[in-house]
């Protein structure tokens, strides 16, 4: 736990000092000089921002209504985090390399501003990696699909998701673990997410249950809960000749689940760090400290007690 905590440190130190070389605080900032930067385009991003004038009906947006829930294992996202992770039950640790490929896909929406619903598509793979076996050996890999349907009105919103998920662990791992036999690990859920905001702070809190499982014995309700924090956007001073009109803004998450299966013990997921922006886009990029303290999110390992600590990068389009 001190090795883990004496990371946790340096990760968080290392974040501070890149905030200070990168960025400074435009709250106070005057009305831009130069022309130019006064003619930047305007976007609304409904999954961040807000407004309530005009009404759209149109297919394949390229937003949504539900902001992403940043700090879920299994929101689909594209990410890839190292982490220095321990088998809580045999005491033992290795580093782990996560990597998520996915996005929520917009099929169709009908909204007043950014008040209204959308239904979309959802596509992630989540896999991991023993970085201390040779050739970085893939230890399983999840692949999910389904479809999610999102509301907002003001300041609260909403997510139901139905989605499949098929477990396959990796070669080199069952060849170095000949006592672990591959089985089929196949999970159908209903889930639905109740969000709010509060100008920098949003709570969210649901429940799931399981239509479909193999194994059949695997019990079948979960709830969720979470926060996310956002401070004041600030803009990078160093960057800024080669990448005009870049903001960074610090944030921390952190989410929370509790199965029936696992005794309703609570797993805990916090990040913190930096998330860079750019005026007139959609896209954002993440520099994030995790912490995981639980059951293994992923695949059949889902009884297992591990705890971990690391860095990854996000994207977000």
């Amino acid at each position: 736990m001190g090795r883990l905590v004496s990371c946790l440190s340096r990760v968080t130190g290392l974040g501070w000092v890149l905030l200070l070389l990168v960025g400074y605080a435009y709250a106070d900032e005057p009305e831009p000089k130069n022309p130019e930067e006064a003619k930047v385009p305007t976007v609304i991003d409904c999954r961040y921002d807000h407004h309530d004038e005009g009404e759209t009906s149109e297919a394949f947006p390229s937003d949504d209504v539900f902001r992403p829930l940043i700090a879920d294992p299994k929101q689909p996202q594209f990410f890839a985090v190292w982490q220095q992770s321990r088998l809580r039950a045999e005491n033992s640790s290795f580093s782990l390399g996560s990597v998520a490929i996915g996005e929520n896909f917009g099929i169709y929406t009908k909204r007043k501003g950014c008040d209204g619903w959308q239904v979309g598509l959802l596509t992630g793979v989540f896999a991991q990696f023993n970085l201390d076996e040779k050739n970085a050996a893939l230890i399983n890999t999840d692949f999910n699909v389904g479809l999610p349907l999102s509301w907002r009105s003001g300041n609260w919103s909403a997510r139901l998701r139905y989605y499949h998920q098929s477990s396959h662990l990796g070669d080199e791992f069952l060849g170095s673990h000949p006592e672990i036999k591959p089985s089929s690990f196949i999970l159908e859920e209903a889930e639905g997410i109740l969000s709010y905001d509060y100008r920098w702070l949003r709570l969210y809190g649901g429940a799931a249950v399981l239509v479909h499982r193999e194994p059949s014995t695997i019990d079948r309700t979960r709830v969720q809960w979470g926060f996310e924090a956002r401070a004041p956007a600030i803009r990078t001073r160093i960057l800024e000749p080669f990448l005009k009109h870049l903001v960074v803004t610090p944030m921390v998450s952190g989410d929370f689940k509790s199965h029936e299966e696992l005794g309703w013990i609570i797993n805990t997921n916090v990040v913190g760090g930096f998330e860079w922006s750019r005026t007139g886009s959609r896209r954002r990029f993440r520099i994030l400290a995790t912490y995981f303290h639980g059951h293994n999110p992923y695949g059949q390992f889902y009884n297992q007690k591990i705890e971990s600590i690391g860095v990854g990068a996000y994207f977000t389009f």
